[in-house]
Parts: structure tokens; C-alpha cells; sequence
């Protein structure tokens, strides 16, 4: 016991690493995944079409690949020589903005085609339709999925293991190494799955109030 707590202040600097990648990531990936999705359904095709293909890339290849890809990018081919904390922020964030993006997509293309006509007929323009009619009532619709993405996301941060980033996994790996003991690896699982369910009370709050504000409109 004493040499497991020995190494678990370690691993709790780890998980603090694990959580700053994963609130970054959601703070920055949540936003620019919507203006992807409008571009997606854009009508100026090459808009569109640029947004599909950062869509189709960054869900149809591994994020591990994704790490080293943007690892070795920067000093290879730019000449550039970046933090590999920042390496990881940045593929996360481009990774998951993709995920993102098609949540708000399907959320947006949910929405029944009589209330694009109704917003018109009443004279608002299509940015009028899609900020104050559309995207209010995608947000009941996208938060289940969104959930889903944000706890993969705690469980994805792993990844960065592969990359000198000391997060939770790699703190983790470097305490089972040097005690020849797996038994931080339980408290690795204990962190990881204390944070899905934090998430998990969070998300359900949020069903909660939305489907109390769906009440009040009925």
C-alpha cells in the first residue's frame, strides 16, 4: 500500500493532464463542429464539399494515426518544432470537431422541411431560420449523441500515452513499470470511470431540463 501511494500522486498529475486535454477539446471542438455541419449543407458547393472531405478524413482514420501524423507534420515538413501537449490538443480538437459536426448535421437535418417553408412564408431570411428556429430544437435531438462522443472522449485520452504527453495512461504505465504491480491500473479504471459518471450526472441534468422545457411548450 505504501508503495502505491508512493506513485498515486503521480498518477493523480496525470489525470489532471487528462482533463485539462479532455475540457480543452470540448470547449473548442463543440463550437467549430457546428460551423462545419452548416458548411456541410451549404448550398455553395464548393463550401460543401470542402466540409465533407475534412468530415470523411478525420472520422474515416484512426485518431492514433491522426497523433503521429500532426507529431511528425510540424518538424518534417514545416520545419517546425511544437509541444507534444499542443500536438494532442490540436489533433483532438480537428478529430472530434468531425464527430461533432455530423451530430449537428443529422440534428439540423431532422427538422421537419414545413418549418424552413413556414420561416419563409413569414418573410425571414435563412439565417434568421437556421439561428432562431432550427438550431433551438436540435438541441434535445444532438444531446444523447453528444454525450455519447464527450465520454468517448475521456476514454480516447488514453491515445495520448502514445505521444510524450504524461497523462493519466502513461503515468499509469510508468507506475506499473517501475513496481512491477498492476494494481495501478485499478486506480487508473477508478479516475476514468469516476469521470464517465460525472459526465454521465451531467447529461442527465441537461435531458432533464429540456425535456422540462418541451413540457411548458406542450
Amino acid at each position: 500500500m505504501d508503495r502505491i501511494m508512493e506513485f498515486l500522486p503521480f498518477m493523480l498529475e496525470g489525470a489532471v493532464v487528462t482533463v485539462e486535454i479532455f475540457a480543452l477539446t470540448i470547449i473548442l471542438a463543440l463550437p467549430l463542429g457546428l460551423p462545419i455541419a452548416l458548411g456541410s449543407n451549404s448550398r455553395i458547393l464548393p463550401l460543401s464539399f470542402l466540409c465533407k472531405v475534412y468530415v470523411w478524413v478525420f472520422r474515416g482514420t484512426p485518431l492514433l494515426l491522426q497523433l503521429f501524423f500532426f507529431y511528425f507534420f510540424f518538424p518534417l515538413v514545416l520545419d517546425v518544432t511544437i509541444n507534444a501537449f499542443f500536438t494532442v490538443l490540436l489533433t483532438y480538437i480537428l478529430n472530434y470537431a468531425a464527430y461533432f459536426a455530423e451530430i449537428y448535421r443529422g440534428g439540423i437535418n431532422s427538422i421537419d422541411r414545413g418549418q424552413y417553408e413556414a420561416a419563409h412564408a413569414l418573410g425571414l431570411s435563412r439565417r434568421q431560420t437556421t439561428i432562431d428556429i432550427v438550431l433551438p430544437q436540435t438541441m434535445k435531438a444532438i444531446l444523447p449523441p453528444t454525450v455519447n462522443e464527450t465520454i468517448n472522449l475521456v476514454k480516447d485520452t488514453a491515445l495520448a500515452s502514445s505521444l510524450p504527453v504524461i497523462e493519466l495512461m502513461k503515468a499509469t504505465n510508468s507506475a506499473v513499470n517501475r513496481m512491477s504491480d498492476m494494481t495501478p491500473f485499478f486506480f487508473a479504471a477508478l479516475i476514468y470511470l469516476i469521470m464517465t459518471f460525472l459526465l454521465t450526472l451531467v447529461a442527465g441534468r441537461l435531458e432533464k431540463y429540456f425535456s422540462r422545457y418541451d413540457a411548458r411548450e406542450e
